[in-house]
């Protein structure tokens, strides 16, 4: 019986050793792949990527903040759909830029990140990301119904339905990625308390495997779901309006509208695109590292930030009433100034 009871406490032992070692092994493998990232980063001098990170990252944070006043400061701009969910797309990407310059000066200068902001950071780019992209993905859905049904538009889509829907959009973005955070927080409680990289790819390339499914499943549905929409929505736009001999101009407004929503619209899949491509070339351990280094840093310096960049000049001034309204607020301010100006001289 001693004999017995000594094989069962040897075999306990084992037991909780092996499940220790279940635990802690993907998370050693995550540690010593952020020391080789930062490595390849160095070697290739990859820091070098942070000048177009910034670089476009100030055009988005001068030129959003504005738009946005514009909408909503404006009374009537405020009650146009479209608009509301121009303003959506545009409060979106500053949170995007924002926590990705974050990310990535962390990386470029080896700045240690605790693990738990770095989960959060890794959730709120992508749940912006993902805002974003639905966002855009209802622009065109809010397009379709202008043009298919324009007398019942407004009893369709009224600014506080959209208040909501727009509502439903940050929730549905943010719920998934808020999730894995507190699974991996769960998983992760072993682990050092500070990462020297801070990447939404290793983050979600070391989870296990039903998790890692579970993403491909997540991002291909969404794609899935906007692609047919965006495709729907366009196919039945131009079938219902080539009679109208709108399409015959070659420099028509509709024309090059719709030529900057593709351009736009492909800036903002593509990237997530590349990051599934890069999802499946991290699962692979043949593929070298710094393929995969200089893949995704590619994409996150550069790829990710160019619409972000492109929208609010190519997309946001094109309509007519914010140009307008944008306009008459800087005539008020300069009016302002020289009145104020004008005082203070009378004073002196």
């Amino acid at each position: 019986k001693d004999n017995d009871g000594v094989a069962l406490g040897q075999g306990g032992e084992y037991f909780l050793a092996l499940l220790y070692i279940k635990n802690l092994g993907p998370m050693t493998s995550k540690a010593n792949v952020s020391d080789q990232w930062y490595d390849a980063l160095q070697r290739w001098h990859l820091e070098l990527f942070l000048i177009p990170t910034c670089l476009l990252t100030l055009a988005t944070l001068l030129a959003n903040p504005v738009l946005l006043a514009c909408i909503l400061l404006s009374h009537s701009l405020r009650q146009e759909t479209r608009y509301l969910l121009l303003a959506n797309t545009l409060a979106a990407d500053v949170l995007f830029v924002s926590l990705n310059l974050v990310s990535v000066v962390c990386n470029a200068l080896e700045v240690a990140v605790l693990r738990v902001l770095c989960e959060l950071v890794t959730a709120g780019t992508v749940a912006a990301y993902c805002c974003a992209v639905l966002t855009v993905t209802l622009k065109v859905v809010d397009t379709y119904v202008a043009v298919r049904w324009p007398l019942r538009y407004h009893d369709l889509l009224p600014p506080a339905r959209t208040r909501k829907i727009l509502a439903a959009v940050w929730l549905l973005a943010a719920m998934y990625p808020l999730s894995l955070v507190i699974v991996m927080e769960a998983m992760e409680g072993a682990t050092p308390d500070k990462s020297n990289v801070c990447l939404v790819l290793i983050s979600v390339g070391n989870m296990g495997g039903e998790m890692t499914v579970g993403l491909h499943m997540y991002l291909t549905v969404g794609a899935f779901v906007c692609t047919a929409l965006i495709l729907f929505c366009y196919f039945r736009l131009y079938w219902v309006t080539k009679t109208q001999g709108i399409w015959q101009n070659r420099y028509s407004r509709a024309r090059v509208t719709l030529l900057a929503h593709g351009v736009l619209l492909l800036l903002y899949f593509g990237p997530g695109l590349v990051f599934t491509v890069e999802l499946v070339l991290y699962q692979h351990r043949t593929v070298s590292q710094d393929v995969r280094v200089w893949i995704n840093t590619v994409n996150m310096c550069v790829m990710v930030l160019l619409p972000r960049a492109c929208a609010p000049y190519l997309y946001g001034l094109w309509y007519r009433d914010i140009s307008q309204t944008l306009l008459a607020m800087l005539r008020r301010h300069r009016s302002r100034r020289k009145n104020f100006l004008f005082l203070v001289s009378s004073r002196v």
